[in-house]
């Protein structure tokens, strides 16, 4: 009974110790230390918190310059990449390895800021099904297309067989079924998959015409603002967020659109539950200034035509990993008035390194009293601006928080040059060599 109370009692100290060893600082310091470190070449990261009385090793020099140093009282030590490639770096303490870390130098990469106001004009794959109405028949009324079981946010690619790419080409077939007394053989995508359905077009007793049930739109459009673009390939992306149409609020399968200059005419304030929004209109609607080829839920991505001007910010930026943002001061750019961008300050009040493609990377706060006083916070058409923080592009605008319009959610720019195909990791060098 003595030896097993002992035992407990041994047990219940070396339980504490365990648990208090997990709140010293020296434990705290090596638990947080990184696994991997990305860094673009010629640019230097920080890493902090290196625990006490140990040391950096480099395995390979040639590929990477380590140093060990200070960094506001705390010991950390810094990467600074001189080459692409892969390297590794070794924790030490008394000469004996603790950890290893290993470090990824990507390829520089700049782009270019944006901020300019844009018009967006997409074009759907097919016609989009936004509703259903009933046709007055002699029988009674009744709504063809959902007797075919087609549903709202479906997309309607053929009809017997032949292509559909706008509104206008359906009414065609419509007039053919109703003189024959056919059904109509339509394929739909629902979900990204592939469906047929046997539509029969019924007669309206009043005019006499026939009619399929169905409302359908074949394109849209809307203004937002332009994020970033890359010198070298001209690639873009806009927006931060997906398109989504207004009625059926799935997100638009682009067949193809285009962005177009646009000029900001005034602002509606937003205030707590009523979000603003920029009203501007579109400078030439035969002017294209680029092609919209993707539409995903980090935004609209495309190709630029032509150059743009943003005022003081033509400059290329380097830009911040996701894990690389911090919170604190920053700065947004957009357009508040005319075609004139500006840059705003802001606060970042957090920010989640990411490992994996996600929307809500940060959340931000205007903190800039001439763009409160025009606009009262983030609006409607704010969308796309670009953040930038200690000269790097960090991100982008996305949502408002409709409780507090001065604060909202931004994307990280990672994300964005990904979907924009830029080759941001150096998966296609890796691939040559």
């Amino acid at each position: 009974m003595v030896k097993d109370k002992i035992r407990r009692i041994f047990g219940v100290i070396l339980l504490g110790c365990l648990v208090g060893i997990g709140f010293l600082k020296p434990v705290q310091d090596y638990v947080g230390l990184p696994s991997a470190i990305k860094v673009f070449n010629g640019q230097e990261r920080a890493v902090p918190h290196l625990p006490a009385g140990t040391d950096v090793v480099s395995s390979d020099k040639n590929e990477a310059i380590f140093s060990v140093g200070k960094s506001k009282g705390q010991h950390s030590f810094s990467v600074h990449a001189v080459e692409d490639g892969d390297s590794v770096v070794t924790v030490e303490a008394g000469g004996f390895p603790l950890k290893k870390i290993g470090v990824n130098a990507l390829p520089e990469l700049r782009v270019v800021p944006g901020g300019q106001s844009i018009g967006v004009k997409l074009n759907t794959l097919g016609v989009l099904v936004v509703g259903h109405h009933l046709v007055d028949t002699k029988k009674g009324q009744k709504s063809p297309g959902e007797i075919a079981n087609i549903e709202i946010g479906d997309i309607i690619t053929k009809i017997n067989g032949e292509s559909i790419a706008r509104m206008g080409d359906v009414a065609p077939f419509v007039r053919q079924a109703g003189k024959t007394g056919s059904k109509l053989d339509v394929t739909l995508i629902r979900n990204k998959k592939t469906y047929h359905r046997q539509l029969q077009p019924l007669q309206d007793k009043h005019d006499l015409s026939y009619r399929i049930g169905l409302y359908i739109r074949d394109s849209a459009a809307g203004v937002g603002t332009l994020t970033f673009y890359h010198p070298d390939t001209q690639k873009y992306g806009a927006l931060g967020h997906v398109i989504s149409d207004m009625d059926t609020k799935q997100p638009i399968v682009v067949n193809k659109g285009e962005i177009l200059r646009s000029t900001v005419t005034s602002i509606e304030k937003g205030s707590n539950g009523h979000p603003g929004e920029k009203l501007a209109r579109f400078t030439d609607e035969n002017e294209s200034i680029g092609s919209i080829s993707r539409n995903s839920p980090f935004g609209i991505f495309g190709k630029l035509s032509e150059g743009l001007s943003n005022g003081n910010w033509n400059k290329p930026l380097p830009v911040a990993l996701s894990d690389e943002v911090k919170e604190g001061p920053a700065k947004i750019l957009t357009v508040v008035n005319g075609t004139k961008v500006q840059a705003f300050q802001v606060d970042v009040v957090s920010s989640i390194p990411q490992k994996f493609p996600a929307t809500k990377g940060m959340v931000i706060k205007i903190t800039d009293p001439r763009l409160l006083k025009a606009t009262g916070g983030i609006v409607q058409g704010m969308s796309g601006s670009p953040i930038i923080q200690n000269g790097k592009l960090i991100g982008a605008v996305t949502h408002v928080f409709v409780n507090d319009p001065t604060s909202g959610y931004g994307v990280h720019i990672e994300w964005m040059l990904d979907e924009a195909g830029i080759d941001i990791y150096g998966k296609q060098k890796q691939k040559a060599s």
